[in-house]
């Protein structure tokens, strides 16, 4: 296979340039609209960030005391949207270090999906029957604080090895119940067009898988990766399908909107999948936005999850009833389309479990009774 872009090949050098001129400036340079730029210049370092923004003490101490838990890496793109002078920003929060992440609860697993006890063949997961998930990499091009696979991510090594994908590839060829795979990571997109496609062309000859799926968060952090020549390859392996990461309105910018018009134009269903995390989406009116908003750039709200009990992430977690209380919130006050499943990932390996409002009030012979989005009560004949 070819070599993917290596973020290392170029210096670093946004912290000086930022220097000589504000960050504004960049947002009309053609080499902001570069996505390998924007990975060459990534905020990587306690001492770039600090000639950027005014830190924190949570966030200082983050850099300080918090070193191997997940690297920092922010695209220029993605800290334009940042509230410099906003310590709250939702932006912010979940892509600068705090010392939150030092606090480890006794709930908090390394592994909260259970994903390396389905691993039967390195970086391919085979936890459902009909689907499995290949694992490619383990760059993103923005990793986001309360990552699940904090385990994994950031430590920027080459994707997945020829070896290796041989492995996953006989595996899913000897299985016949497999029709989906889900390409994940880390994240697929930070890899060139070339290199993603010798994964997809291969996996699309196998007999009896029926789609593929790729889960990013490129469209929000990088969207300018999302450009003519990979969308006319993506074309050619229909079915294609993108369940895309986001977390709140301000990310849905024109360039967002731009990139996942480029997307649904070829053809590609787009679905978003969304954490709730505790200051930056935990409220209705946030999470009716963001999802009323998804719908105007053609990206329908597929998942609302529950934030995973990864290490380091209980400042990020809610209590499951204000997912619920959002869920019952949105039904009946918005279009069904803008309502996504809210779901725990059980903690070990159990899979995705629906939560929501109860709407069945009881069963009685011949008869359900259910309650409706304003509390009204009615009676449904079988």
């Amino acid at each position: 296979m070819s070599s993917p872009f290596d973020p290392h090949l170029e210096n670093n050098n946004l912290a000086t340039n930022l220097q000589a001129d504000p960050l504004d400036n960049y947002l009309s340079d053609p080499e902001f609209h570069n996505w390998k730029w924007q990975i060459a210049n990534r905020i990587t370092s306690f001492k770039e960030i600090k000639k950027l923004i005014t830190l924190t003490p949570e966030e200082k101490d983050g850099f300080r005391k918090s070193k191997g838990r997940l690297a920092m890496a922010i695209t220029p793109y993605f800290f334009s949207l940042i509230d410099k002078t906003d310590p709250n920003c939702p932006i912010r929060k979940q892509a600068i270090p705090r010392i939150d992440e030092l606090t480890v609860s006794g709930s908090e697993m390394l592994d909260p999906c259970g994903e390396d006890s389905h691993t039967p063949v390195p970086g391919l997961v085979h936890r459902y029957p009909d689907r499995a998930l290949l694992l490619v990499t383990d760059s993103c091009a923005m990793y986001c604080r309360y990552c699940t696979r904090n385990r994994i991510v950031g430590e920027e090594r080459p994707p997945m090895s020829i070896k290796n994908f041989d492995k996953a590839y006989k595996y899913i060829m000897k299985n016949n119940s497999i029709r989906d795979i889900l390409i994940s990571g880390g994240d697929p997109l930070m890899l060139t067009t070339d290199h993603l496609e010798q994964y997809i062309s291969k996996l699309s000859k196998i007999p009896h898988l029926e789609m593929i799926r790729i889960g990013t968060r490129v469209p929000a952090t990088l969207p300018m990766r999302i450009n003519d020549k990979l969308v006319t390859m993506l074309k050619k392996y229909h079915p294609v399908y993108m369940s895309i990461h986001f977390s709140h309105p301000r990310e849905i910018t024109p360039e967002v909107a731009e990139a996942c018009a480029k997307l649904s134009d070829a053809g590609i269903p787009l679905g978003s999948q969304t954490v709730l995390l505790n200051g930056i989406n935990n409220d209705l009116a946030t999470m009716t936005e963001l999802f009323k908003k998804l719908l105007t750039i053609r990206v329908r709200p597929y998942y609302m999850y529950q934030c995973d009990p990864a290490l380091g992430t209980s400042h990020f977690r809610t209590p499951v009833k204000q997912g619920i209380d959002i869920i019952d919130g949105l039904r009946g006050h918005t279009t069904g389309y803008a309502i996504p499943t809210f779901v725990i990932d059980a903690p070990g390996g159990g899979g995705k479990i629906p939560v929501g409002p109860e709407n069945v009030v009881r069963t009685e012979p011949g008869k359900i009774v259910l309650k409706n989005y304003q509390g009204k009560i009615y009676e449904y004949s079988e």
